[in-house]
């Protein structure tokens, strides 16, 4: 059973930087992909970078340029490096994980998931 845990969430002011990690551990195969989601009150979770073990990366159009997803397998960990804030970002962030060769983007094809971590960013 992989086991996630997500931390490094805060508050920043529009313009900051914020870097997330997520500690994976419970399996002896690393999952195939791995990704950070968002949910803001009322919004339906979104996805917003994802990276394959072999290290190709996806990102939504609106955090291109802005957010950096990267991956250790050694150390099981994956890590979403935030900068140029904007309050629009502001949401529970989460770090998930899948075995499904391809995993694009999308949500409802990860399995294992975080508990979340809060990201604000004020205006």
């Amino acid at each position: 059973q992989v086991q996630l845990v997500d931390s490094g969430g805060g508050s920043v002011q529009a313009g900051g930087s914020l870097r997330l990690s997520c500690s994976a551990s419970g399996y002896t195969h690393s999952p195939y992909c791995l990704g950070w989601f968002r949910q803001a009150p009322g919004k339906e979770r979104e996805g917003v970078a994802t990276i394959e073990r072999v290290g190709w990366t996806r990102y939504a159009d609106s955090v291109k340029g802005r957010f950096t997803i990267s991956r250790d397998n050694a150390k099981n960990t994956v890590n979403l490096e935030m900068n140029s804030l904007k309050p629009d970002d502001t949401a529970m962030y989460y770090c998930a994980a899948t075995y499904a060769y391809y995993c694009g983007i999308v949500p409802g094809r990860f399995t294992y998931w975080g508990q979340g971590t809060q990201v604000t960013v004020s205006s």
